[in-house]
């Protein structure tokens, strides 16, 4: 018997000896009197067995059958391997038609000696920034290096972003080789045709992001700036902020959402065997929408803030590659690394010789030329990417470098 036991049981012996009255035994052992009678009765027709209870010693009801338990075993040790406990348990209901909770799960497999997915940390302490209490606010992106596919495929790179008043893994996200232009331009496209413009957006200082470089064309150095990026050029257009974090602890919302996506999404890959980015992406559309139900949470004030397109704005040639040229005599358009683009005469001009114009790489490949808003010539597709020959590599003439050691003698 336990000390509770003994203890009711010595209770019961002093009241049948006087020592104690029935209000003072219920008291001492915080049961009521009609208990404590009923506890009485049971040790005068058992003796000492009578403060043991009735289901000592029975198998519950609802006890797991050893088949189940050793089901449950095989499956995370085969089918399952490397999933965490919670994305197991959902598993086991939804696919295998176990019904079972997370802690029958977690005490089944560490008594199998199967051991967690992943390693809980000391806890440190931080105080968490405010979410933004209306959707639209301000978004969060990011680009997550990994091996998704686990070695049976390259190494690729999840872009994405989240709403940072929900956590909703907004349209756009696609696994790509590298974190790199493209890919952020391709989220904030599909992110402006499904939801709308948000006001801000929360990133690093990556260099498709923020210019990192040293160089200064001769332009910028008389300007006072540099150039921005493609993709900030982009979000200047759309009227949205940008907000550099300092630090990886800063954007702590998009990086949780990577290490929930490397446990969760990885899992998922392996179970379906996914080998090239093109199974990855297909995965990744089934998974959004389940991530989603899952751990978005309503914002605080449930009026949307995510700001409508502008009728007649082409978003296609905004969140594209954009870059300026100079028309040769022949009309032809040349950019290291891009192919040659022929300007045929138009209507209102039959020449656009030393014209300075605007060139533009669609996402989709395809290359467009724009002389005052107006297109004026394309070229077929090639693959989409930043020109990185026209970043500045050329040497710099000579009125040039005299103008720099000049501003360098003035700064001294």
């Amino acid at each position: 018997m336990s000390e509770k036991q003994w203890k009711r049981l010595d209770a019961v012996r002093r009241l049948k000896q006087a020592a104690l009255t029935v209000a003072q035994a219920a008291q001492l052992l915080g049961l009521s009197e009609r208990q404590l009678r009923r506890l009485r009765r049971a040790v005068d027709r058992l003796g000492a067995r009578g403060v043991v209870h009735g289901n000592t010693g029975r198998s519950p009801a609802h006890r797991l059958t050893k088949r189940t338990r050793a089901l449950v075993v095989k499956l995370m040790r085969g089918k399952y391997a490397g999933f965490n406990d919670q994305h197991f348990t959902e598993k086991l209901v939804e696919v295998e038609k176990v019904r079972i909770s997370r802690a029958s799960v977690q005490r089944i497999l560490r008594a199998a000696g199967v051991g967690a997915a992943r390693g809980r940390r000391p806890p440190k302490h931080r105080r968490r920034r405010d979410r933004k209490p209306q959707a639209g606010l301000m978004l969060l992106w990011d680009g997550s290096r990994h091996d998704w596919l686990e070695g049976r495929g390259p190494m690729l790179c999840l872009m994405g972003a989240i709403d940072d008043a929900t956590s909703e893994f907004l349209p756009g996200a696609h696994f790509v080789e590298q974190e790199c232009a493209e890919g952020y331009l391709r989220v904030i496209l599909d992110i402006a045709r499904e939801k709308g413009l948000p006001w801000s957006a929360y990133m690093d200082r990556h260099g498709s992001l923020k210019r990192n470089d040293n160089f200064w064309t001769l332009e910028e150095e008389l300007r006072g700036r540099q150039d921005p990026t493609q993709v900030l050029r982009a979000l200047v257009h759309l009227d949205i902020e940008a907000i550099y974090a300092l630090s990886p602890q800063a954007k702590g919302r998009v990086e949780r959402l990577w290490g929930t996506a490397q446990d969760r999404l990885t899992s998922e890959l392996r179970l379906a065997k996914a080998r090239t980015v093109e199974d990855a992406n297909e995965v990744l559309r089934e998974y959004i929408p389940d991530h989603n139900r899952r751990f978005a949470v309503p914002a605080l004030d449930s009026n949307s803030a995510w700001r409508p397109v502008t009728k007649g704005l082409d978003l296609e040639r905004v969140c594209s590659f954009r870059y300026e040229a100079t028309v040769s005599n022949d009309n032809v358009v040349k950019l290291a690394g891009a192919p040659v683009i022929h300007i045929p005469p138009s209507k209102t001009r039959q020449s656009f010789a030393k014209a300075r114009v605007e060139v533009r790489q669609f996402l989709d490949g395809s290359w467009h030329v724009f002389h005052k808003d107006i297109l004026i010539a394309s070229a077929e597709r090639t693959a989409p990417g930043e020109l990185r020959a026209l970043k500045g590599n050329k040497k710099r003439s000579a009125a040039a470098r005299a103008f720099r050691r000049a501003v360098r003698r003035l700064a001294r």
